[in-house]
């Protein structure tokens, strides 16, 4: 059996930024379990067609890891190469075990740790568990009739299959978010024809993008030029909370401008309708993308709505709900994840045997999205409601870090073997959380969203301003929690 310190499950930028942590800590007792065969994460596993990051990668960075980016919103390659960089330089490869696929990990509270039970690893053994596994690594594949019938290719966005070749083939595209309006414009030109299954329309605004000239990312190597950068976008960016919580005019301004870029760039009144969503800008992630609509519009091109959407799947393609078939040699998936019900996808065993998924059972939640009571030395990575809608979610991330290390930092200096958030304050933190969600486009913008546990609770986003929650995070609340 493995004994360490500390255990990350998960390589991607939670893993990496709380390995980081521990060593600038002075702990470099810790194993990062991955499951896959590589390291790194989202950025490393998404390599689908036009996968690009859509928040400014000045901001989707990490503060202590700057970089001199090519363009205002990164494409996969750079941020697989920063993912990579940040890895050579910390010296974080020797600290992975790969092919750690965790099945399931339990509390032994005899000796205070945590067992971590892994397919084809062993059970590793630690005093205090990480788990970064993220809330978008599992990905979701929609169960329709005749599905294993079905005598093409298919696959999810998440696991693109570069050896097929889908030039000059006719292609369906199960989905329209955030993905789809990547993948769609990357291969529409390339392809005979191209079909797109769309539920429900999604708000999209135009990317501001651009390319950084030499000057340009040689001041972006200079950290303090660095550092205005992101405070500068960190700032415009926060602004838009105003919109999603707190002013219906703002949102509403938001809205108009969004139905002005529909109509400009998408003069098809019929396909315009079809892309016109019926519910409030934000309840639902905003597509950022100046080609998607162009794509839709194409002749070779066709959306297909919910009243046209699929019955049924047979050897050749797609049956739609009113009597079309459809001939398709690919059928793509991007259909998205189970971010919210299903953000840890192993069983979790506590104090006296309590199961997370029944704690969860309702609904998830956890302190400061991060602790829960009956799991002692346990930290969830972007758990329930710390997802940010407007900002880089790696801002939150470096900010539950500030939380985690200050409990590790306690027990150890203590002389302590554990640390436990109590009842009573989860439930009172859970509880301010879902009373400031009702003020927000999340829960009152009139659409069902991946946002939402099965509860039809929010889960996934936090009801404020990220500053607020990093307010939050910035100090150990001895009071709120039981050491040991």
């Amino acid at each position: 059996m493995h004994t360490y310190a500390v255990l990350i499950i998960g390589s991607g930028f939670g893993g990496q930024c709380a390995a980081v942590n521990l060593l600038k800590a002075g702990i470099d007792d810790f194993r990062i379990l991955e499951r896959r065969d590589f390291f790194g994460g989202t950025w490393c596993q998404n390599t689908y067609p036009g996968a690009a990051v859509d928040v400014p990668s000045p901001l989707y960075s990490l503060s202590f890891a700057p970089y001199r980016w090519s363009q205002m919103f990164a494409e996969q390659a750079e941020l697989r190469h920063y993912t990579e960089q940040l890895i050579e330089q910390f010296g974080l490869r020797e600290r992975v075990e790969l092919g750690a696929d965790v099945e399931g990990v339990e509390w032994d509270e005899a000796e205070k740790r945590w067992l971590v039970h892994t397919r084809a690893r062993g059970t590793f053994r630690t005093q205090f568990l990480i788990n970064a596994s993220g809330p978008l690594s599992q990905p979701v594949i929609p169960n329709f009739p005749g599905m294993d019938r079905f005598q093409g290719k298919t696959f999810h966005t998440n696991n693109w299959d570069h050896s097929y070749d889908y030039r000059g083939k006719r292609v369906a595209i199960v989905g329209s978010g955030a993905s789809a309006a990547q993948v769609i414009p990357a291969i529409a030109p390339q392809v005979e024809h191209l079909h797109v299954f769309q539920r429900t329309p999604h708000w999209v605004l135009p990317r501001a993008d651009r390319k950084f000239g030499r000057f340009q990312r040689w001041l972006l190597g200079l950290k303090p030029a660095y550092k205005l950068l992101r405070w500068l976008i960190y700032w415009q960016f926060e602004t838009r909370v105003i919109a999603f919580k707190y002013s219906r005019p703002a949102i509403h301004l938001v809205q108009r401008h969004a139905l002005r870029f529909l109509k400009r760039q998408v003069p098809d009144p019929v396909l315009r309708q079809k892309l016109t969503p019926d519910f409030t800008i934000g309840c639902k992630r905003v597509l950022v993308s100046s080609t998607y609509y162009p794509a839709l519009s194409r002749a070779n091109v066709t959306l297909h709505s919910r009243e046209h959407g699929i019955a049924s799947i047979d050897e050749s393609g797609i049956n739609s709900v009113d009597g079309e078939h459809l001939d398709v040699d690919l059928i793509v998936w991007s259909t998205g994840y189970d971010a919210t019900d299903g953000v840890i996808s192993y069983p979790v065993s506590g104090k006296n045997a309590v199961q997370l998924r029944d704690v969860w059972a309702e609904y998830p939640r956890a302190y400061l999205g991060t602790s829960l009571p009956d799991f002692p030395n346990l930290f969830i990575v972007t758990g329930p409601n710390t997802g940010i809608g407007h900002t880089s979610a790696l801002f939150i991330i470096e900010s539950q870090m500030n939380y985690i290390l200050d409990c590790i930092r306690t027990v150890r200096a203590k002389g302590l073997r554990s640390i436990e958030v109590r009842r009573d304050a989860e439930r009172t933190y859970t509880a301010m959380i879902h009373r400031e969600m009702q003020r927000t486009v999340w829960k009152s913008g009139g659409c069902h969203s991946w946002y939402q546990s099965k509860s039809g609770h929010v889960i996934a986003m936090f009801p404020g301003f990220s500053f607020s929650y990093h307010l939050l995070t910035r100090a150990l609340k001895p009071a709120d929690h039981i050491l040991s």
